[in-house]
């Protein structure tokens, strides 16, 4: 048994609150560690330090700020796989994802590495007689995240990369379900030069994240999770004061055209559907054929490539296509949804329930699960799974798959596959989807791209990573400055006005 830690000031600093969460082996469902709920007290201590340390950190000029990030890229490559085999422990991720998870982050702070560019601003020369006019970029100050347990490497490196780059002081509060990672990445920042106290990792539940949201000297909150906390923590964050930004739940539509290769759209749906248990906020979980025919050779082709998924833990080798889900109450969940899915009238094509994996009966894998002939007012269709459950809702035209997704309440990423170019740019153009593939399964933009979807799985005016995250980390300050050439006597009391 492991007892985690917070780090605080440059340091493993032991919870003294006496609360603890257990973070499990999901793949055995064995305690392997104790992680430690912070006090709204040890909140408070560590935006004290942080606010201490951030004057200093945002002085430094942007292009040596940048340089701490390049030394941190050569360590996560260093360590690469000691990141993922942490990920995968706690997670239940197989190698080869936790590692991927690992370079989606890496590949943010590499963006950020440009920081000097970005953190430009505007200047006019004469804007008036001996007036010059100019912008500056400024940190905000001490900020925060919030991120979810099913991406502990990337999401917290999406937030703290831009924040840091821009001269912030950062607090991460990372899921307690894995928190190993995020500490590692606090080690590894400072190994590459990051003054103490800059990035801090505070673990904890709603105490910790209410004592950020209601502390007067955190400018800014980032939460990546679900939907209900998501409104909650934007509500709260921004009848404080503060710049909020929320990324909540998904139910990702795939639309599969008459004309698609079929093949191609099965191995999309395979991959995007069961990747890591489904436990993807960009997880395509709907899957709307076009015509009956369509679906039935959709049907016909996604069966047999279900049977054969391999179900195992990580330690089984990168042949594993999943691993278990994260916790017993998430197996438990799916379990449900399943049940109410049959319940309905749905028809369960690959029937996943029995799925027991010898030697890892207490473990929390979940067998891999086909619904078809579901409709848009069934739960399994309505609700976000986040697990091996892949819907098959059939529409008869075009114009009935579009507006599934249109229709739903999330809208973070959707797809469509066909060989038809007008129907692929008709469907970018019209869906009100934020991430919008065209035969590519799970849209997530590169990092000097945007990341953000849209209705109720956003909260706030602004995306994750590229360009708009170096606006989410500043401040814009604009200066009119005037030198006259000569004294003039007297006041002048009326408003100015261009001459």
């Amino acid at each position: 048994m492991q007892d985690l830690t917070h780090y605080i000031g440059g340091k493993h600093t032991p919870g003294t609150s006496g609360r603890f969460a257990d973070v499990m082996n999901p793949a055995t469902g064995e305690v392997q560690a104790r992680c430690p709920l912070a006090s709204t007290a040890e909140i408070d201590h560590a935006i004290d330090v942080a606010a201490k340390a951030q004057p200093a950190w945002a002085a430094v000029n942007p292009q040596r700020r940048a340089r701490v990030l390049m030394k941190f890229v050569d360590l996560l490559n260093r360590d690469m796989d000691k990141l993922a085999e942490a990920l995968s422990r706690e997670h239940g991720k197989t190698l080869p994802d936790a590692a991927g998870d690992v370079q989606r982050g890496l590949e943010v702070v590499e963006y950020c590495i440009g920081a000097p560019q970005m953190l430009k601003g505007d200047y006019t020369d004469s804007a008036g007689p001996g007036i010059d006019m100019y912008s500056m970029r400024q940190a905000l100050g001490v900020t925060a995240g919030i991120t979810p347990f099913n991406f502990p490497a990337m999401i917290p490196m999406w937030m703290f990369a831009p924040a840091i780059a821009c001269g912030n002081a950062f607090i991460l509060k990372p899921s307690e379900r894995d928190p190993s990672v995020p500490l590692m990445l606090a080690e590894l920042m400072e190994e590459a030069g990051l003054p103490a106290g800059i990035l801090q990792v505070v673990n904890g539940d709603k105490e910790a994240v209410d004592a950020l949201l209601h502390h007067d000297v955190v400018q800014s909150i980032g939460f990546v999770g679900s939907t209900p906390i998501a409104e909650y923590i934007y509500a709260t964050g921004c009848a404080n004061g503060k710049r909020v930004q929320c990324f909540g739940g998904a139910k990702n539509h795939m639309i599969v055209m008459p004309d698609a290769d079929m093949d191609q759209a099965a191995d999309a749906l395979i991959g995007a559907g069961y990747g890591a248990a489904g436990e993807r906020c960009m997880a395509i979980s709907v899957a709307v054929p076009v015509g009956e025919d369509t679906a039935d050779r959709l049907i016909e082709k996604l069966v047999p490539r279900i049977e054969k998924l391999k179900v195992g833990p990580y330690t089984s080798g990168n042949d594993v296509d999943y691993g278990p889900v994260v916790t017993a109450a998430a197996k438990a969940n799916i379990e449900r949804l399943v049940q109410t899915g049959i319940d309905q009238g749905a028809e369960l094509v690959v029937d996943g329930r029995d799925f027991k994996l010898q030697g890892y009966e207490d473990g929390y894998f979940v067998g891999p699960h086909l619904f078809d002939r579901a409709t848009k007012d069934m739960d399994i269709y309505q609700q976000e799974i986040f697990g091996p459950v892949l819907t098959c809702v059939r529409a008869q035209t075009y114009e009935e798959a579009i507006g599934l997704a249109m229709d739903h309440e999330y809208g973070n990423g959707t797809a469509i596959f066909t060989r038809d170019g007008d129907a692929a740019r008709d469907f970018a153009n019209r869906i009100n989807v934020g991430m919008v593939g065209i035969n590519v399964p799970i849209p997530v933009p590169l990092a000097y791209h945007t990341f953000g979807g849209w209705k109720k799985s956003v909260f706030g005016d602004l995306n994750q990573h590229g360009p708009d995250a170096f606006k989410f980390y500043t401040r814009t300050k604009t200066v009119t400055a005037r030198w006259p050439s000569g004294i003039k006597e007297g006041g002048e009391f009326s408003i100015p006005v261009m001459e």
